[in-house]
């Protein structure tokens, strides 16, 4: 049976908790999964930058016994202009399943239609659901995953912001998205977690002061995403959503700083509260590792049922 994972809104609540669990287990125990996928080849097939997901994914699935089979778009002859569909298919003959990182979701959406091989979003332009997987899992390890968090993301609306949203709704939390009113989260996204209609809220909050008060979670990203020019007019209005020390005197004293990275000391965050005593940017980075074998477990153990 085949599953794709292409974003959030493709698995339930109950789902989404049961990966989380297991990736707790998979922490606690690697060993018990190390035959998961053997036998299994698995593309990673990235035309974007890559380390955390990239790394994650290549050393998680050798973990689980697989074989990961890293490319990219122009060693192959998609670089010379065969169609994401002909590759798709092809792709089905040789191999178990795919990895992509790459611009568009419709190129995903292709892949999965056409193909018969599970395929995993390994970041997009639309949404980073392998990301928020790990920052959920964080958020779960801590204790701090429950309906009483105040979780507040500031900056741009971007693919990451779209991905928590969706995540924290399917979940029943509440999310404070801060940003300025041009840069606010796409109508479908907003009406999409309405949808849920499990009491979450998604707050939309211009003002960082206010949006920060009282809060326990302050997450942030980059303010320009890879294939993204720098934009003078962009970065005026963005200033004064840094993360910063003096930002943080309205949250909870203890709040936990975190960002997805690679981060811009100066622009989004500054050094300081990225490397202090609140950040746990490294545990987030860490725990893709673990989210993305949960996944990969899943897919491939409980839905495919594979044995170990």
């Amino acid at each position: 049976m085949k599953k794709d994972f292409l974003t959030l809104k493709d698995y339930s609540a109950d789902e989404i908790e049961y990966i989380l669990n297991l990736s707790l287990e998979i922490k606690k125990n690697k060993d018990k999964y190390c035959n998961v996928l053997k036998g299994k080849n698995i593309a990673i097939l990235f035309d974007k930058h890559s380390t955390r997901t990239r790394l994650s994914f290549e050393v998680g699935i050798n973990q689980l016994g697989g074989n990961a089979i890293v490319l990219d778009a122009k060693s192959l002859q998609l670089g010379r202009g065969e169609s994401y569909v002909d590759t798709a298919k092809v792709f089905s003959l040789y191999i178990d399943g795919v990895i992509i990182r790459t611009f568009s979701q419709e190129t995903l959406e292709i892949f999965a239609k056409y193909g018969s091989i599970p395929v995993i979003n390994g970041l997009t332009d639309k949404y980073h659901p392998c990301q928020v997987l790990a920052d959920i899992l964080t958020l779960k390890e801590l204790g701090m995953l429950n309906k009483k968090v105040k979780f507040v993301y500031i900056g741009d609306s971007n693919n990451v912001a779209n991905s928590l949203i969706i995540g924290f709704s399917k979940l029943g939390i509440d999310i404070t998205i801060c940003c300025p009113e041009k840069y606010s989260p796409a109508k479908e996204i907003l009406e999409y977690a309405e949808s849920q209609k499990n009491g979450s809220r998604v707050y939309i909050v211009n003002n960082p002061v206010d949006a920060v008060k009282d809060a326990d979670v302050i997450y942030t990203d980059v303010w320009f995403s890879m294939g993204q020019e720098m934009d003078d007019s962009k970065l005026a209005e963005l200033k004064k959503y840094q993360v910063n020390s003096e930002l943080l005197k309205g949250a909870k004293k203890e709040v936990k700083i975190m960002h997805c990275l690679p981060a811009h000391p100066g622009q989004e965050i500054t050094s300081e509260v990225l490397y202090g005593k609140n950040s746990i940017v490294l545990k987030q980075a860490e725990n893709r590792l673990h989210a993305q074998k949960g996944l990969l477990v899943y897919i491939w153990k409980v839905i495919q049922g594979n044995k170990e």
